[in-house]
């Protein structure tokens, strides 16, 4: 086969399209009339087959489904010693040197003592490996006696340890096993300073080199019994452990790590607000700009805002690559402009940003879209459907058990009405200064959400080709009294962290009923109140925002169809 595929899901098809040369072939994964997936589509071409694959690359747990499917045809993996890409890629970056550093507990709130504690309690509580076949007792190798942690942002979270390897994420390169006894990190040494040296000492953590993880492995270096790994481990650790030596269970660690501790949602209510700040700012310059004439492209406008939060408290860099796009790249759903292409803002459809910070207290991740000229009607019915999309996920009140995917449908219902949809999920987990998407729940999977738990909301539109719309807040699980308190004190909703006001210039108000045109006067006075003592310095924000909070929704319509602003 001389041929080369690239398989995506709907967010990136419109993308792929314009950014693949000839020697590439898309194939549209999902579509109605392509595979579901890169596995469906392989396992229906593969017949007697040697499938390369780097086994570093591949999940333990899709490892498992293709094997078995490919096995149907007589195939099998197949493992070079070498990435072939790795092979031909002459300019790779060199691996990072940066170092290590500790997440203090005044954010943590939680020492790494007590998460190593924790987890070493559940891998006590942990079943040992015994046959079906077996009758007697478990033996010292049926017994669970450590866990080796391949997430980055689990071992950052565990050790309160923070670093730079990963662009935009406060990660480095590792590997941790924790047993019950002893614990060893696997890292380049270099990375780590005096200070992180003695402090992992303390903790009872000893250092290897970030290579000697194979041999550590090959030598049963744990000593006896089995070594716990969860399913998004590497497929070529669980080959070299064999299965005698392992067994498979989900992250422990990544459920500790989504339940966020009070300290870590005081952190991130504090670095939302801040963010706030910073996007007030950014749009009220933005718009003073447009206003006075000036083109401003989309990379420029991105460039702006990431320095505007530079001047935050706490502030270590963005989250992720900024999307901000104009037009028909708002339509591409995970959009970043390059300085050499980046179109000039336009006038006449929607402007969608979405962005945020990384703040030692908290990570941001937040979504406006907002129009600077006269608005069609199809806009605004659009943007309408999807805020209504916003607010009903926002206001949920659902029971104990109950999971993101069931809650899915009501960000889609008012879209769904008119015919519309998105391509994307409806919102994600994300960290306390760690990644943008965490797990395990999201609003796509049947994991329960808990008190805790942190999630985007963010339903969108796409018009391909012409313009897109997305509105996103972070919002966190809580507790709420109802009325009839069914079944006692099981009822949960969410608390809204996202303080950026959403502009009712799109929006039609005819569409919206009493309880959805209140929330959207109160969210926009809530950000008022709360922000405005922060911009006292900033006379363009703050008057920008004060307008934001008291207009009006839509554009007023005067006798014989006239349509004027609200300021």
């Amino acid at each position: 086969m001389d041929s080369a595929y690239l398989f995506t899901d709907a967010r990136y098809w419109s993308q792929a399209q314009e950014q693949l040369d000839k020697n590439w072939t898309l194939i549209k994964a999902g579509s109605i009339d392509g595979p579901r997936d890169w596995v469906e589509w392989l396992t229906e071409r593969a017949r007697d087959a040697r499938i390369g694959v780097d086994a570093r690359m591949l999940t333990y747990e899709k490892a498992m489904v293709v094997n078995e499917k490919i096995h149907r045809t007589e195939s099998r993996f197949v493992y070079p010693p070498q990435n072939l890409v790795d092979l031909t890629w002459k300019d790779k970056p060199p691996k990072s040197k940066a170092p290590i550093f500790i997440q203090p507990i005044e954010f943590s709130g939680v020492s790494a003592a007590t998460k190593l504690k924790k987890l070493r309690e559940w891998i006590k509580n942990q079943p040992p490996s015994i046959p079906s076949y077996s009758k007697g007792p478990a033996t010292p190798d049926q017994v669970q006696q450590g866990t080796l942690i391949t997430s980055l942002s689990c071992i950052a979270y565990l050790l309160n340890l923070r670093g730079s390897d990963v662009p935009y994420n406060p990660l480095f390169h590792a590997y941790l096993y924790v047993g019950l006894e002893n614990s060893v990190l696997f890292l380049d040494r270099e990375k780590s300073t005096t200070e992180t040296n003695e402090y992992l000492k303390n903790l009872g953590v000893e250092i290897r080199e970030y290579g000697d993880l194979w041999t550590w492995i090959r030598k049963r270096e744990w000593g006896t019994g089995k070594v716990i790994i969860s399913p998004q481990a590497s497929h070529a650790i669980s080959l070299m452990f064999t299965h005698y030596r392992y067994t498979v269970a989900p992250s422990h660690v990544e459920r500790m790590m989504a339940l966020k501790n009070e300290t870590e949602l005081e952190g991130l209510r504090r670095a939302y607000v801040r963010d706030g700040v910073a996007f007030v700012k950014f749009l009220a310059w933005l718009e003073g700009k447009l206003q006075d004439g000036y083109d401003i492209t989309e990379y420029e406008a991105a460039s702006r805002l990431t320095e505007i939060r530079r001047s935050g408290k706490h502030f270590m860099g963005i989250a992720y690559k900024t999307i901000s796009a104009t037009g028909s790249n708002a339509a591409l759903s995970h959009y970043t402009p390059r300085k050499s292409t980046a179109k000039f803002i336009e006038r006449d459809t929607p402007y969608l940003n979405d962005s945020g910070g990384q703040y030692r207290d908290g990570t941001c991740d937040t979504t406006r879209t907002v129009h600077f000229g006269r608005p069609t009607p199809e806009q605004c019915e659009a943007y309408t459907r999807v805020l209504q999309g916003h607010i009903a996920i926002d206001s949920a009140v659902f029971p104990e058990g109950t999971s993101g995917i069931q809650l899915d449908v009501l960000a889609r219902k008012a879209l769904w009405r008119d015919g519309l949809n998105y391509n994307h999920g409806t919102g994600h987990g994300f960290g306390s200064f760690l990644t943008v998407h965490e797990g395990p729940h999201s609003f796509g999977n049947s994991v329960a959400l808990e008190p805790g738990h942190v999630i985007t909301n963010e339903p969108g539109f796409y018009n391909e080709g012409k313009w897109g719309i997305r509105i996103e807040s972070a919002l966190a699980v809580k507790r709420v009294r109802t009325k009839g308190g069914f079944n006692g004190n099981i009822w949960l909703g969410f608390e809204r962290l996202t303080c950026v006001p959403i502009q009712t210039r799109m929006v039609k108000e005819s569409m919206l009923t009493k309880e959805e045109k209140a929330w959207l006067k109160e969210h926009n006075q809530r950000c008022y109140e709360k922000l405005s003592p922060l911009l006292k310095d900033d006379k363009r924000a703050t008057k920008w925002l004060k307008r934001e909070a008291e207009r009006g929704i839509g554009l007023a319509t005067l006798p014989g169809g006239v349509n004027i602003e609200w300021d």
